[in-house]
């Protein structure tokens, strides 16, 4: 009976490959760069290279691989659509071309769906089957568990809270990811300094306000920087905004939040929260709903890739899957 998995994540700068045990733990880890600037074969080719570095000895013994992927794309088809950190790739039908390589089952997911898989199965959202994975950090992703199975839509290009439509100030259309990512915030922060606001932040970065981005702006609010402050709190109005329309469509029992963003501190949770309350259609919305930081770390996309695997894709049950893990420990 096939008793490993392998959990590939592909990312702009890096690539990871793991084999795991059905209980999602990692046997064997291997990186490497992607220079995704070299072109679509070239990081193939390094894909292929790191999965066969990590395939057990005896290939019987693997159940599949699962690939967390930047999107757009289509985890029905495998196929990558045009992910902007990615120079060259369109339309890339990798599940096939991995497929074609290795003889095995083979799932490809958006690092955001991925995400709400590990947390659902390993991390802060065990045993729960209504589930919202947002992380906050050079963009805005996320991932919906909606009754225990992954919220994909038509072409699997569902869920993308990020995207939301926003009115912002005066009432210019924005989107939440323009709002509260990462790259906002230091514009943000740039565009207050450049006209003639005072904060730690510039002596900060020596001048160079280039250099800006959020973990600067995160360590200037905790020092008590009033710009910086205003800046977080802006972040955590909107995410919580986000969080009202998306407990109004789904109803969720626990959002999960991560990316660098979210290590604001307490005070941003709490803005976020007081913004939920404030907000929200009626109290029963978040009476009983936890909002809580992601429970895994760098490991994430390589778990809930591999969890793609036990899932089918997300399609099956994953809390039931969740539940079985303990067996295999």
């Amino acid at each position: 009976m096939p008793e490993v998995l392998i959990g590939v994540d592909l990312g702009g700068t890096r690539i990871r490959a793991a084999r795991l045990d059905k209980a999602l733990n990692i046997l064997q880890r291997e990186d490497t760069l992607t220079l995704a600037h070299e072109g679509l074969q070239p990081t193939i080719e390094r894909i292929k290279a790191l999965i066969h570095k990590v395939m057990p000895e005896d290939k019987s013994d693997l159940l599949g691989i699962g690939v967390s992927a930047p999107g757009p794309l289509n985890p029905l088809t495998g196929v990558v659509v045009a992910p902007p950190n990615l120079p060259g790739w369109h339309e890339v039908p990798l599940a096939q071309i991995l497929r074609d390589e290795f003889d095995a089952p083979i799932y490809v997911g958006n690092d955001a769906n991925v995400a709400a898989l590990a947390e659902v199965t390993r991390g802060a959202a065990q045993g729960y089957r209504h589930v919202i994975f947002i992380t906050v950090s050079t963009g805005v992703g996320s991932g919906v568990i909606y009754d225990g199975r992954l919220l994909l839509g038509k072409v699997g290009l569902g869920g993308e809270a990020g995207h939301m439509i926003m009115v912002a100030d005066g009432g210019q259309v924005s989107t939440l990811e323009l709002q509260a990512a990462g790259p906002a915030l230091a514009r943000r922060a740039r565009a207050a300094l450049e006209d003639g606001a005072t904060s730690i932040m510039t002596d900060m970065v020596g001048g160079d306000l280039g250099l800006l981005d959020a973990s600067i702006i995160g360590r200037a609010a905790a020092d008590g920087d009033e710009l910086a402050q205003q800046i977080v709190d802006h972040s955590a109005f909107f995410v919580g905004l986000g969080i009202v329309s998306l407990l109004h469509l789904f109803n969720p029992e626990v959002i999960v939040i991560g990316g660098g963003v979210s290590k604001f501190g307490d005070g941003w949770y709490e803005k976020i929260n007081a913004t939920v309350q404030k907000h929200a259609l009626d109290d029963s919305y978040w009476r009983d709903l936890k909002i809580v930081p992601a429970g895994l770390a760098g490991a994430v996309s390589i778990i809930g890739a591999a969890a793609l695997v036990l899932t089918q894709g997300g399609q099956a049950d994953v809390t039931q899957v969740a539940a079985t893990l303990d067996l295999y420990d």
